[in-house]
């Protein structure tokens, strides 16, 4: 009787534990929380630029790029292949890219391949031998600092040797350091994933809402919940209430699109 009680109760405790795993990556998966959506409004891509709408054959000629995949393979600081997809779009029809977090280089490599010939694609990272500038702050969770710190290890990228590099300057430095000044109101398209950290996304987007063109676009990565990415979805939703940000639905990208 008494082994009884004890499978009887875990096989209960089994079955909460389950309960509350599925309950997170459903929620996770309709990218809503637990009691409600998440604060950001969804939108679809059309919404986001007319470049993404589909006929009945799906997306159209319209935004073919030339593309390198990743699939399930696993890289630092990936993002996911629509992600990436999306960049190279946009990219197509802007010729001042500023990208915060260099990482791997892919993504700067990506916008660089499908931008125009006339194009400059900016990027930042913090170089392995800088780690010491890095500010954590008060606010910054450890897991976005640690992430931060093993993400910044390159010092040659995905583009290096290729003949996409003439497009690109790379600038090494802790992004909280960076003046700019020089590129207010300048740039088309700018990509905000660098560190995660809660102080650096809301110091890289300040940077980034004075460096926006009329009618630009400037995309953050990583919006994924309280629970996968805790800094990011607290520094944005911050942000929300003052700046009309919109979330590409089924894509941890964020966008706002400056006033023509």
């Amino acid at each position: 009787m008494y082994l009884s009680v004890i499978l009887i109760t875990a096989l209960l405790a089994a079955n909460v534990w389950l309960l509350v795993k599925y309950n997170h990556y459903k929620h996770k998966y309709k990218q809503r929380g637990l009691f409600g959506r998440w604060p950001i409004k969804g939108i679809s891509l059309e919404d986001l630029d007319p470049v993404f709408k589909s006929n009945e054959f799906g997306p159209t000629q319209a935004a073919e790029v030339c593309f390198i995949g990743r699939g399930d393979i696993n890289v630092p600081g990936g993002t996911s292949d629509t992600e990436a997809w999306v960049l190279a779009v946009l990219a197509k029809k802007s010729t001042h890219i500023f990208e915060f977090g260099t990482c791997t280089g892919k993504t700067t490599y990506l916008v660089a391949r499908n931008s125009p010939a006339n194009a400059q694609i900016t990027t930042i990272t913090l170089a392995p031998d800088q780690l010491s500038t890095y500010e954590r702050e008060a606010d910054d969770s450890k897991k976005s600092t640690d992430d931060a710190v093993a993400e910044s290890a390159f010092t040659r990228f995905l583009y290096s040797g290729t003949p996409e590099e003439k497009k690109i300057v790379q600038l090494f430095g802790d992004s909280k350091h960076f003046n700019e000044k020089p590129f207010v109101k300048k740039m088309d398209l700018i990509f905000v994933d660098g560190s995660h950290a809660y102080s650096y996304v809301l110091s890289d987007s300040q940077k980034a809402l004075n460096m926006i063109a009329p009618n630009g676009i400037i995309l953050w990565h990583d919006y994924r919940g309280p629970q996968d990415t805790e800094d990011v979805f607290k520094a944005l939703n911050v942000l929300a209430k003052s700046k009309k940000l919109v979330h590409i639905k089924e894509t941890s990208l964020v966008a706002y699109r400056a006033d023509g």
